[in-house]
């Protein structure tokens, strides 16, 4: 009998267990659940490293009371374990006090190393304890607590099925047995028709605002910038207080951002900390340039952080730095590669150094934010991306691109990953194979599998039925874990 561990964040979720165990006639069972309140483990005391007090089973820390037992042995012996060690700990950055109210307190690298030791051992006892065979992920690991499942999965020679969903399928997911192997497939192996793909397409993401293509009015400080400021000095440097001068200078830097850059961009309504000034100051500076679109370049647009796609897929790309950095050495002496900032994010990833590293690499721009990405895609040689839509895009108008992460479509023609000597101008010469890529991306839907598995896409699915839905999520998951059907990308 297969015994489940399960990622499961969202109520729906946990709809696709219970048809789970009833459809697989108790061949499979679902022995530790992980995820929201009321969960075996609940997600967010694991990313804060804090008890909530709302609740009574979980009025302890998911460490107390334990003791070690050298159970994550394996992980802490494997070559791999300071490359496991170090994505964890940038996944666990992301509820750092930098960037979250609700954060943890942990400052030093050896904090984050005790704590990712004292972790991985008490998660290692209880998939032992449990006698786990599977690890079930319903998106890929990336918010730290699931990460540390996954290695601890992994190290244990436990098998894992990370299954994701892309904007483009609102009614389909991919599945693999590994990270690594996400986006690997052969698409000649494969019947499947070819689907028409029109040319040129722009995508219409339901996360991507059209006004954020656009320059736009200037913006001004609002109450709810103005009350997040307030929190941030009465909880963080209440000292402030008794210093106006210096006070009513911050907040003026404050004020002068907001009215450096477009109104759609709103940077600190949510959250506000003084680190994040010096981020849109450099932004508002760029917003001042132009783009030359007779320039032969590669474009570069960087990825939101923290986001799945760049800190999870990216493995050592993550630092997308490393990546323009990369491009820039590789390329002819007369291209430029064009960097645009996502319009989506915060100062996380984004301190000083990132822009004093980037101003450092001679032949690299950076773009205004509200640069036109379609005009973008379209004059360049190549787009260059860790594992974004935008290189899909770039297929579509039959531009290459070159992927350095996990990108769900880089099996497909017109797509190099990348690797230290390529030749830029030979990529950008042989275009992309407009009917080869249909056939491949027949190829690649044939091996996806029925059903959404995030609820963002529910409202997107016409006559959209949850119980219906439910079922054929769990059929295929059956399917994947028996080994009854192929995994999208890779084997289990």
């Amino acid at each position: 009998m297969a015994k489940l561990l399960c990622d499961v964040r969202g109520k729906y979720r946990l709809e696709f267990l219970r048809e789970i165990e009833e459809q697989s006639g108790g061949e499979i069972e679902v022995s530790l659940v992980v995820g929201d309140r009321g969960a075996d483990l609940f997600s967010r005391p694991i990313n804060t490293m804090k008890r909530d007090w709302r609740h009574e089973r979980l009025r302890k820390h998911h460490m107390q009371d334990t003791v070690h037992q050298s159970a994550n042995l394996d992980l802490l012996s494997s070559n791999e374990f300071h490359d496991m060690a170090t994505m964890a700990i940038d996944h666990f950055q992301r509820v750092s006090k930098n960037y979250n109210y609700n954060s943890h307190n942990l400052d030093s690298v050896q904090d984050y190393l005790d704590y990712y030791y004292i972790l991985t051992d008490v998660i290692s006892q209880r998939m032992i304890e449990e006698e786990i065979t599977h690890v079930v992920f319903f998106m890929t690991p990336h918010l730290g607590y699931d990460t540390v499942l996954y290695q601890v999965a992994k190290s244990l020679g436990i098998k894992t099925l990370v299954m994701n969903q892309q904007s483009l399928f609102n009614n389909r997911f991919f599945s693999s047995g590994s990270i690594d192997d996400y986006g690997n497939f052969d698409p000649t192996d494969s019947d499947a028709p070819a689907i028409p793909l029109e040319q040129g397409k722009l995508l219409d993401l339901f996360y991507m605002d059209g006004t954020w293509q656009k320059p736009g009015e200037t913006g001004k400080i609002n109450l709810r910038a103005f009350a997040s400021f307030l929190k941030y000095v009465l909880r963080r440097e209440p000292s402030l207080i008794l210093k106006p001068l210096h006070l009513y200078k911050l907040l003026k830097r404050v004020s002068d951002v907001y009215g450096s850059l477009p109104d759609w961009r709103d940077p600190f309504a949510n959250y506000f900390h003084k680190n994040a000034l010096a981020y849109y100051e450099h932004l508002a500076e760029f917003d001042r340039g132009t783009v030359d679109y007779n320039q032969k370049y590669v474009y570069v647009p960087l990825h939101n952080q923290p986001e799945m796609s760049a800190s999870t897929l990216g493995g050592r790309y993550r630092d997308q730095l490393l990546m323009i950095e990369a491009i820039a050495r590789s390329i002819p002496e007369d291209w430029q590669v064009y960097v645009k900032e996502n319009p989506r994010q915060g100062v996380f990833a984004r301190g000083p150094f990132f822009f004093h590293r980037l101003s450092r690499i001679p032949n690299v721009k950076m773009l205004p934010s509200f640069a036109d990405s379609a005009a973008l895609v379209a004059n360049a040689q190549v787009v260059g991306t860790v594992a974004g839509t935008a290189g899909w895009e770039g297929l579509l108008s039959g531009i290459p691109a070159v992927v350095f992460g996990g990108a769900w479509y880089k099996s497909l023609p017109g797509v190099t990953l990348y690797e230290e000597g390529l030749d830029f101008e030979k990529i950008a010469a042989a275009g992309v194979d407009h009917a080869a890529l249909e056939r491949a991306y027949g190829a690649l839907v044939d091996r996806s599998h029925e059903g959404a598995i995030d609820g963002l896409f529910f409202d997107k699915i016409e006559g959209f039925n949850s119980a219906e839905n439910a079922a054929l999520v769990a059929k295929s998951v059956i399917g994947l874990i028996q080994e009854d059907i192929p995994t999208t990308y890779g084997a289990l």
